[in-house]
């Protein structure tokens, strides 16, 4: 039952006391949190720069930066810094900052605009560049240069200065930055391969390698342009989630309709919704009905009948009926504009392996350019020539990729994210992601979640000489101030209830509830009280001959409430057998997370006869019985403790402590702010089945991660050495670079082919 908050109140006041003074000693609620895009980033070691930059400035307790998404995610005390602040060092890093946009559409065009550049730099570079290979293909195979050396430096220049100007930058801020990143390295190796081959030209001897410093920037912007637009694939569910918010809405104005931008709709205005209209906002149906496709927002494929007084959600679409919708959540608190801000700070996250790549990607530049500095000097001392050991030192700079490192991980999580949301499940943050991959155990609530949270009074007993209607009655006045769905059940059925001596109660004070046990209140002159046997005998009220019965019921998976009167005289009148429908797919849910090997318990405030009779039913072996609501976190800190990695679900409100005391929290059909901030992982539809979709897609992205990791590191492992051993010709080289950041990210961006199996699997 509902808790009330029991706070002791100190009520002298000084009145001498300045109110400044008082209002100094509050303290103020400042800590914020920020999005914003970065620009500029190439690599992983880009990724540890821009962190560092944003760390330093005073106020921010924790910066994540996303090199996927090209996305900061910053919490601050907004008392001493602005997001201006935030902006301001990383600009002064050298990258570009700017706030994240609200509109997809403009989003969209913005990356459309940079994809177009991109295609025209890289089509002229191809151009450029395609001369040289052949030149060099025809030099390997039938000997000697098609091209006059002034004639491949002239088609070499612009490919350098012109479309590899983009490395230039980048390049200087990281030397300033006493670091390195992936710009350098080609750079740095272009620009060797290129002075050597211009030095030879003026000097008139000696090998070109034009054709390598230009292929080598051509297949480094090719990568970039699939790379691009791999991420942007990625991050698809975010750009569809904000694409469903209309621009405009038909608002009643003194009994007119009038068309306004949705950012002037306020809560309480009425909104006219057409059929195949998206809704405009959250609110309540007060006229019409229709079925609505809520499948964007839900992942339910069926559309869901709206009638009056149901609520809708913002970004549904009306299906055959004129919606009357009267406001309840608008702009920034709206459903919808929760859900992307969740998704998008879940895709900025970091899980703890990320952490240990950033470690390696912050000294990766500098060893790869003392390795090819090292292989140089010594294949000179060998007795290879001086340009042949410019061209291995070359190679090494170029082939090796830190971009790889740097995407394996956000790119995975990106997709793997975006995916999840796709079907109706929201993930907070990397680490519920991880921990839901590693679930071994899953305890859900009973009341709400396991079942339908709506019971209803099943049968009553009562003292010889009342009625049933009386009992009713007079449980349903003294439970007049509860919420307590038990309450409802009672209410509801003393108002259907016919017979009893209809003489009218008056109405309950002193109305105390006692967590986990019952409810007491005064009717009149005399004290009552309705919860369980047990309160009822701390009460001194005598229970004997009312058990028989009330086991009876609970073995039926029925929860029995007593009724009694406590003043002035202890005396039982009556109990009343409620019970509730257990959900459809709760056992399904239940064999299908014991068949990925989870062990599955039941928690529940309930007496263990009734929770038996529910386990029993959707085939749970473990039951966690007559746990008051304070104590359900404590349970789960205990499996926690016995070294699992444990799963709370529950309905997000009540179960909010337990939630948060969990590994990983899974908030069942839920979009409240309790369910948002508790839970790990929010369900958007009631349907139990969707935690073991959970734990697939979570387990899902952890193999992406895996996957990703594994080849990134194979490939630099390989590579160097091969290119250290002189083995690698510059052109291949940069090949190979561009082709492992592409295939990382489109690996991870196989996981947008994942669906939830079969629910019998």
């Amino acid at each position: 039952m509902p808790r009330k908050a029991s706070i002791a109140v100190d009520t002298s006041f000084d009145p001498t006391t300045n109110p400044d003074t008082i209002d100094g000693a509050i303290p103020k609620a400042t800590a914020a949190e920020t999005l914003f895009d970065v620009t500029g980033m190439t690599c992983a070691s880009c990724v540890a720069r821009v962190e560092k930059a944003v760390g330093r400035v005073d106020g921010v307790t924790d910066a994540r930066v996303n090199l996927a998404s090209g996305r900061a995610a910053v919490c601050y005390d907004s008392s001493k810094a602005t997001v201006a602040d935030l902006l301001g060092a990383v600009q002064r890093a050298g990258f570009g900052a700017e706030a994240t946009g609200d509109g997809a559409d403009n989003e969209r065009g913005e990356s459309d605009s940079r994809h177009r550049r991109d295609v025209l730099v890289l089509s002229s570079a191809v151009a450029l560049t395609l001369p040289l290979l052949f030149d060099m293909a025809w030099m390997w195979t039938v000997g000697g240069h098609l091209l006059p050396a002034w004639v491949q430096m002239v088609l070499a220049t612009p490919v350098q200065f012109g479309a590899g100007a983009r490395f230039f930058r980048p390049a200087w801020s990281a030397v300033r930055a006493g670091t390195g990143n992936m710009d350098l390295l080609v750079l740095v190796g272009t620009l060797a391969a290129f002075g050597l081959s211009t030095w030879h030209v003026f000097v008139g001897e000696g090998h070109l390698y034009f054709e390598a410093a230009a292929a080598i920037i051509t297949f480094v912007l090719l990568g970039k342009v699939l790379e691009n637009r791999a991420k942007a694939a990625a991050g698809e569910a975010v750009r569809a989630l904000m694409r469903l918010r209309p621009e405009t809405a038909r608002v009643v104005v003194d009994g007119r309709e009038v068309t306004v931008p949705v950012s002037l709709v306020a809560a309480g205005n009425e909104v006219l919704v057409r059929p195949g209209e998206r809704i405009a906002v959250d609110g309540e149906v007060v006229s019409g009905a229709g079925d609505v496709d809520e499948s964007l927002l839900t992942g339910e494929a069926r559309p869901v009948r709206k009638d009056v007084g149901d609520t809708v959600t913002g970004g549904s679409i009306n299906g055959d009926g004129m919606l009357r919708v009267r406001a309840t959540a608008v702009g920034a608190e709206s459903t919808l504009a929760r859900i992307i801000r969740l998704v998008e700070s879940a895709q900025a996250s970091k899980p703890p392996v990320q952490r240990a790549v950033d470690r390696v990607a912050a000294v990766f530049v500098p060893i790869v350019m003392a390795i090819a500095v090292a292989a140089g000097i010594g294949w000179s001392l060998a007795g290879m020539s001086a340009s042949e050991a410019v061209i291995v030192a070359v190679s090494v700079l170029v082939v090796a990729c830190p971009c790889a490192l740097g995407l394996a991980t956000p790119a995975a999580i990106i997709a793997g994210t975006g995916v999840a949301a796709r079907h109706g499940i929201l993930i907070r943050d990397a680490e519920a992601l991880e921990h839901a991959g590693r679930l071994t155990d899953a305890v859900f609530d009973k009341t709400g979640t396991v079942t339908e949270g709506r019971p209803r009074v099943v049968t009553a007993c009562v003292k010889e000489g009342n009625s049933a209607a009386d009992l009713l009655r007079l449980a349903a006045a003294i439970q007049h101030g509860s919420e307590h769905p038990l309450a409802h059940a009672v209410r509801a059925a003393a108002a259907d209830m016919e017979g009893g001596d209809g003489t009218e109660l008056p109405p309950s004070d002193q109305f105390r509830a006692l967590p986990g046990r019952g409810v007491t209140a005064r009717l009149g002159d005399h004290a009552f009280a309705v919860g369980r046997l047990s309160m009822m005998s701390d009460l001194g009220v005598v229970t004997d001959g009312w058990h028989e019965w009330a086991t009876a019921r609970e073995t039926e998976g029925l929860t029995v409430m007593g009724v009694a009167q406590t003043t002035p005289s202890a005396v039982m009148l009556g109990l009343i057998a409620a019970g509730d429908t257990i959900r459809q797919d709760a056992g399904r849910a239940v064999r299908r997370l014991r068949r990925r090997g989870v062990t599955v318990a039941l928690l529940t405030g309930d007496n263990r006869r009734a929770a038996e009779a529910v386990a029993s039913q959707i085939d749970v072996e473990k039951v966690i019985a007559d746990v008051l609501p304070a104590d359900k976190a404590a349970e789960i800190a205990r499996l926690r403790d016995a070294g699992g990695v444990v799963a709370m679900v529950g309905d997000g409100v009540n179960d909010a402590p337990a939630l948060a005391a969990a590994d990983v929290g899974i908030a069942v059909g839920s979009g409240t702010d309790a369910a948002l901030h508790a839970a790990g992982v929010t369900l958007m539809r009631p349907e139990l089945a969707l935690v073991a979709d959970a734990v697939d897609v979570s387990r899902a992205t952890a193999r992406k991660i895996r996957q990703n990791l594994f080849w990134a590191f194979l490939y630099n492992v390989i590579a160097i050495p091969v290119a250290v051993a002189g083995w690698l010709n510059p052109v291949v080289a940069g090949a190979a670079m561009a082709l492992s950041s592409v295939s990382v990210v489109t690996n991870a961006l196989t996981l947008r082919r994942w669906k939830p199996a079969r629910r019998w699997r």
